[in-house]
């Protein structure tokens, strides 16, 4: 999505004048919000997420499932929305919004969960908004 559009680059003190301190401290300084604590975690409605930071459609509500792990959590992002890359440590691998950098969550493998990906895309509800559209209108 990235080379479809065009890339959102802000100064730091650009981000905090936009964003909330929490989600400047999670999208910006790579922070993770408490687990079970925000509002998309049991949030099951049909729209799309987006980026909190940039607007970009992220995900489909048809792809968000229960983990039981406190954060919301997908199968799969929308087409060239989300980058990846692993963590300094290497332990785990970092998603974040494709136009604007902004941190998301991280990405998990091989947990079984029943997915078509086998993946748990676990995101911070401060990093995305819910926009109540149908799905199916975002390709």
């Amino acid at each position: 999505m990235a080379d479809l559009v065009t890339v959102v680059k802000k100064t730091e003190e650009e981000w905090r004048a936009v964003l909330s301190p929490e989600q400047f401290r999670i999208l910006r300084q790579k922070g993770t919000e408490t687990p079970g604590t925000e509002e998309y975690d049991k949030f099951f409605e049909e729209g799309i997420f987006s980026c909190i930071g940039c607007k970009t459609p992220l995900y489909k509500s048809t792809t968000k499932f229960d983990a039981g792990c406190g954060w919301p959590a997908f199968f799969e992002g929308l087409p060239g929305a989300i980058n990846r890359a692993p963590d300094p440590d290497g332990r785990r691998t970092e998603i974040t919004c494709a136009v604007c950098d902004g941190h998301l969550g991280h990405v998990h493998k091989g947990e079984g969960y029943s997915t078509p990906t086998d993946e748990r895309l676990c995101v911070n509800s401060v990093s995305i908004n819910f926009n109540p559209a149908k799905p199916s209108s975002i390709t």
